[in-house]
């Protein structure tokens, strides 16, 4: 989308202090420690882009909150590469990279405010290659650190974490079916088919590019098959998530032009857990 239709888009351009006011008015506050989620083009054309906006959200927060993504790794070994020819995998092994939390790139299928956040002074991104988040403010060390190396959106996350801090999420004109923390309630669902991997990435241990095996929900094709219950071309998430607001969890509002909602993330993790098990089970 151009800028001329951004500008359309959100009636003018979408400066600090109308995120500012926008984001206060859905009910984000000061002391926050909240996982964000956006769609840039939704919300219009923001005058200062992505900087704009981090900025934007910690004048809400205030230096007391905290802000958090997740970020994962944009150039892992593909879960699929041990099915490769002999020869290729070994070159890989010989000179894949170790992922590095202050360099390796956040998956650009997040959007841009993942990596641009990461990159802020004092950000603190977890160990963990594949799954991994980052976080900026003041819980930002005791959200990522020690982020477990197996079944690594489960408990003791950063999404666990985040729950039991009473965190929130916010989604600015991203889609429901961009509810990361969802994961965390099918890590913790107790209910029949749980699909999980193994896989393999490099990580630097005492200074030393290792190879470790990794063991996870199946975030990528789904931690179960949701087939039966969610209608077809329908995301499981967004499912969950427009059931969740039907049920009147969350406040909805606009942040510029975006239709955009706000969660407290126990709730988000309640909801998410019962409904797995009360629907999968049937």
């Amino acid at each position: 989308m151009d800028e001329s239709a951004l500008l359309e888009l959100s009636d003018g351009p979408v400066t600090r202090g109308r995120l500012t006011g926008d984001l206060a008015s859905l009910g984000l506050a000061v002391g926050d420690v909240v996982m964000f989620h956006t769609q840039m083009s939704a919300i219009g054309y923001v005058a200062g882009g992505s900087q704009t906006l981090i900025g934007a959200l910690r004048d809400v927060v205030g230096e007391r909150g905290t802000l958090m993504v997740t970020c994962g790794w944009n150039d892992a070994p593909p879960y699929d590469f041990t099915d490769w020819p002999e020869a290729w995998q070994d070159a890989l092994r010989r000179e894949h990279p170790a992922y590095d939390p202050a360099l390796s790139e956040a998956d650009h299928s997040y959007g841009r405010l993942p990596e641009a956040l990461r990159r802020q002074l004092g950000a603190v991104r977890s160990r963990h290659p594949d799954a991994s988040f980052a976080a900026l403010g003041a819980q930002a060390d005791a959200l990522m650190a020690e982020h477990p190396w197996d079944d690594p959106h489960g408990p003791d996350s950063p999404l666990a974490r985040l729950t039991a801090l009473g965190g929130r999420v916010l989604l600015l004109g991203a889609p429901l079916d961009s509810l990361t923390l969802l994961h965390h309630a099918e890590a913790l669902a107790d209910a029949p088919g749980k699909r999980f991997v193994d896989y393999e990435q490099p990580i630097t241990v005492e200074g030393e590019r290792v190879w470790r095996r990794f063991h996870d929900i199946d975030s990528q094709d789904g931690a179960f098959d949701y087939s039966p219950v969610v209608p077809e071309g329908q995301w499981p998430f967004e499912a969950i998530g427009r059931a969740m607001v039907e049920s009147g969890i969350g406040r909805k509002g606009r942040v510029g032009a975006a239709e955009s909602y706000l969660f407290e993330a126990e709730e988000v993790v309640r909801f998410g857990v019962a409904w797995i098990e009360t629907k999968l089970r049937r």
